[in-house]
């Protein structure tokens, strides 16, 4: 057993990178070659996570596991245990907890099989339950340096594991692919899956095992990389294909037909920006078709005026690939965002269904991505069948039923318009990656819907660095050019939406619920999450049926169920850092069933710390440069309280206006400059910023703080 290292990132100023690809690293993107440490040992004991792929095949008649994240390929989250149903659900207690001692959120859907939980944690971590009774059986340290969660756009949060013959597989936050004896807590191997660590690449998503190998993806489209999904032998770790998802510098090559068929839909030098594309969550397979579906992302930098000068639809940014799993050659797409300007990824849940259309059963594809349309394809050919927005979207007016492609608002074309536009969905997007559950019997898929919006502008400063967000927006010239209340007429607010795939409209929805991951079950219910536990709704008409405990914090992850002894469980991972940052933690597995009387500690009382800023200093000028180079660096970590903007991340990371390092400046760059925090995951942006840019951005946080005043 080994005992759990936990990272606090708890960073006092700016965060995350981007890096422009040098010669060298644009050499290495378009290399195969993976680096794989020696295996340790074989796993020592196969009774413990003993999946294989006729069990992973056949995992319908397993209703009482979850031995992977979607509980079968077909992603559909969704259960046929009905013991706890309708009737009942209002019995559910918690029955066991395990807290994880981790300030950072978790987004993690765990594993149960054979009697055992295994569950990721933020940082990459794993930890294994005994299912019935929540006795700890290891913890694994995945040793990610605190140095790289300045890498992560949106925090060093883990979606999950895989389970295959013995070993656990958890993609690190830092890159690598580890393989986890799943008996032990120990080591088997470890594999780099980067093609360069000199570039911000990440992963947060959940391994997918297809014939034998581990399929893992990474993130990191803001940051200047080239996106991938890569494949390793799950035995050994050794790399067995890679399909890259955007083409690299024809100079050096192109690696298929497919990605020199590609380049030719992209204009200008792409890949020195990186292109982006990365496949940062979703997948799903289908045995029958044998297809592995990957979703991809959005473009680096996200203002496609810069990206692709002169247009193009830049494939395959913001798509759904079907590729053979035996070698990851290319077999076919549909790019739901062509042109993509506004981070409307296709990396949410991807899901496969059988559906009667038209009197005919087909096999279908399903997602509803950022971009506020819900899509349904056929699996084998990704024919485009139908697609209906099912939230708020003022992009497109609709799709064209012939050609598939969106009918597209010019005026929300602000790369190609010169001027801002409230464009919604906003970057967060309409639905985000939380998971979403078919239920066979009602027919109805269950999502986190939100109706949002961004004023985006063209940055006509625009001047990629390594150690900035290069999104090609200007946030502030948008707001000077529309005003501050530019959506405020715009609808606005989060939903969980029972949607029909059959006739593209809404069943039911459940307004004023936070964003967060769905279970369907045979008992006719739906789960999710909300701001203070999980919540139970009827599958047929909505009606909410049960709240569990207060747990002290949100839950944004996506519950199981499964059975053991008779008895069905639910369970979920709690702890979504969307409150108060000096709030204390409480993320934790909760684990709930029937009769359950088991009782959460008491909430920790806390003083919020106050307001207290040091005296306005600097000029207009200066002031407006910070608010300028806050933006570039330092807004999509920390945001900026009051702003709505892109990701606020109050809550994982401090407000500045309270920092103590706005006293004076040899405080301020102590943290900036010289990267006194690094190890806690602030790194030094002396290569980006010098002394006169830091001082701008802490007269900047001066005058906001002192604005919130009143003074």
């Amino acid at each position: 057993m080994r005992n759990c290292v936990i990272f606090l990132a708890m960073t006092s100023l700016m965060s995350i990178v981007a890096c422009t690809p040098s010669p060298e690293s644009a050499a290495l993107q378009n290399s195969t070659a993976a680096q794989s440490e020696i295996p340790l040992q074989p796993a020592s004991d196969e009774t413990f996570a003993a999946v294989d792929a006729d069990r992973l095949m056949a995992a319908e008649n397993e209703p009482g596991q979850w031995m992977s994240t979607g509980r079968t390929y077909s992603e559909q989250h969704y259960s046929p245990l009905d013991s706890i149903n309708r009737s009942n659900v209002s019995d559910l207690g918690l029955v066991w907890y395990a807290d994880f001692n981790i300030p950072r959120g978790q987004e993690s859907t765990p594993l149960m099989i054979d009697g055992v939980i295994y569950v990721t944690t933020a940082w990459s971590n794993v930890r294994a339950f005994d299912a019935q009774t929540g006795a700890s059986l290891w913890e694994f340290d995945a040793g990610v340096p605190g140095e790289w969660g300045v890498r992560a756009c949106c925090d060093v949060v883990n979606r999950g594991a895989a389970a295959w013959q013995g070993k656990i597989y958890v993609g690190a936050i830092d890159g690598h692919l580890i393989a986890i004896d799943a008996a032990t807590g120990e080591q088997v191997w470890k594999t780099d899956t980067l093609v360069s660590r000199d570039i911000s690449y990440s992963i947060t998503g959940a391994p997918r095992i297809v014939k034998g190998k581990v399929i893992i993806g990474n993130a990191g489209a803001e940051y200047g990389v080239r996106g991938y999904v890569s494949a390793y032998d799950a035995e050994t770790g050794e790399l067995a294909w890679r399909f890259y998802t955007v083409p690299g510098n024809p100079a050096l090559g192109f690696e298929s037909d497919i990605m020199e068929q590609a380049a030719a839909t992209w204009n200008g030098e792409w890949w020195t920006l990186g292109g982006g594309g990365t496949v940062w969550d979703s997948m799903a397979y289908d045995p029958d078709l044998d297809l592995l579906y990957i979703g991809t992302g959005n473009g680096s930098p996200w203002n496609q005026g810069i990206r692709s000068p002169g247009g193009g639809d830049n494939l395959f940014l913001s798509s759904i690939v079907a590729l053979d799993p035996d070698d990851g050659s290319y077999v076919w797409h549909y790019q739901t965002t062509p042109g993509e300007t506004w981070d409307y990824t296709a990396t949410q849940p991807i899901m496969v269904a059988d559906l009667k259309l038209d009197g005919v059963e087909r096999k279908v594809v399903m997602q509803a991505p950022k971009n506020g349309f819900f899509y349904v394809l056929d699996a084998a050919t990704g024919e485009f069948i139908s697609g209906e927005p099912y939230a708020a979207v003022n992009w497109a007016t609709g799709i064209d039923p012939q050609t598939g492609r969106p009918i597209e608002n010019p005026e929300a074309r602000y790369d190609q318009t010169g001027r801002a536009y409230a464009v919604q969905p906003s970057s967060s997007g309409a639905h985000n990656w939380h998971p979403m559950a078919y239920h066979p019997g009602t027919g109805l898929v269950y999502l986190s819907a939100s109706d949002n919006a961004l004023v985006y502008a063209f940055d006509r400063n625009f001047d990629p660095n390594p150690l900035a967000s290069n999104l090609g927006i200007d946030l502030a010239a948008g707001a000077a050019e529309l005003g501050p209340n530019a959506t405020a007429d715009l609808p606005n607010g989060n939903a969980l939406l029972a949607w029909n795939p059959v006739t593209q409209a809404p069943g039911w929805r459940f307004d004023n619920s936070s964003r967060a991951g769905v279970l369907a079950t045979g008992g006719d219910l739906v789960f999710k999450g909300n701001d203070s536990g999980l919540s139970a709704y009827d599958a047929w008409s909505g009606e909410h049926l049960w709240d569990s405990i207060d747990v002290h914090t949100g839950v944004v992850a996506a519950p199981i169920t499964y059975s053991l002894n008779g008895e069905q469980f639910v369970a979920v991972v709690a702890g979504s850092r969307s409150g108060n940052y000096y709030a204390p933690d409480y993320s934790r597995l909760l684990v709930f069933k029937p009769g359950g009387n088991e009782q959460l500690p008491q909430a920790i009382s806390f003083t919020a710390p106050e307001l207290n800023p040091p005296p306005r200093e600097g000029s207009a000028e200066q002031i407006a440069q910070g608010q300028s180079l806050y933006e570039q660096n330092c807004f999509i970590c920390h945001a900026e309280p009051g702003t709505g903007g892109y990701r606020s991340r109050i809550g994982l990371f401090p407000d500045l206006h309270y920092s103590a390092a706005l006293d004076s400046s040899a405080l301020f760059n102590a943290v900036v400059l010289d990267g006194v925090r690094s190890a806690n995951g602030m790194v030094s942006f002396a290569e980006v910023l010098d002394e006169d840019a830091a001082e701008a951005i802490r007269v900047f946080l001066i005058d906001g703080a002192n604005t919130q005043l009143g003074k």
